[in-house]
């Protein structure tokens, strides 16, 4: 799965690597967690633009928002069968732009959190799907989960599942709402090359996501030091 984030590229540097005409304003998180808000790339009108959306996708039919916080992924293999996804994986597909994400693996007997980025530490996309829902009292959320696959081999030390991660050339077809079929989609769906990645252990500081700081980030041996 991905429960946990970091997006700390510059607006200017979003834009130019999705397309749009302007950056986003945001500050820099390093601890993103499910039901906070995160950026995404989405079209509308012809064009790419960015949208705040609630992490943890929250049906059209839901009857209150706590299905959210159990929505934050959706798997790649059921994602076109399971209702609380078909329609959006067929209709509002989006990107959700990251410098890298957290997972928590097994050394000795306790769980140890882990960094996971670009090999060139660059910014990347992970797939995913949004839904706009209304409550019976007009209130409006716009949310998201983003999407997971099997693990890569670089993944499988510590984790059986990572997120979709998609390739610049494949942005257009993604986003494409015209896209609707699953046999056109599918082949996006695969685990990202194990050999343009890297992990390395991180801190305890990211278990509590009140903890949005760069050293969430830092490797485990320049804290020791």
């Amino acid at each position: 799965m991905c429960g946990r984030f970091v997006m700390k590229t510059e607006p200017g540097q979003l834009a130019e690597f999705f397309g749009l005409a302007a950056g986003l304003e945001l500050p820099a998180r390093y601890n993103i967690a499910p039901t906070q808000v995160v950026a995404a790339v989405l079209p509308e009108g012809g064009k790419r633009v960015f949208k705040l959306l609630r992490w943890g996708l929250i049906p059209s039919w839901a009857k209150d928002i706590e299905i959210g916080s159990r929505l934050i992924n959706a798997r790649a293999e059921t994602v076109f069968e399971k209702p609380a996804f078909r329609a959006a994986v067929r209709r509002r597909r989006c990107l959700v732009p990251a410098d890298g994400f957290y997972e928590w693996g097994v050394v000795g007997d306790r769980k140890q959190p882990f960094f996971i980025c670009m090999r060139e530490k660059n910014l990347f996309a992970i797939a995913a799907i949004w839904e706009h829902w209304e409550s019976p009292d007009g209130s409006q959320i716009d949310s998201c989960a983003l999407l997971t696959t099997e693990a890569n081999a670089l993944m499988r030390s510590f984790h059986h599942r990572m997120p979709v991660i998609l390739e610049r050339g494949d942005f257009e077809r993604w986003l494409d709402p015209a896209v609707e079929k699953k046999e056109m989609l599918e082949d996006l769906l695969a685990p990202y090359p194990a050999e343009r990645m890297t992990f390395y252990p991180v801190g305890r500081l990211v278990d509590n996501p009140r903890n949005d700081l760069p050293a969430c980030m830092a490797p485990l041996d320049e804290q020791a030091g």
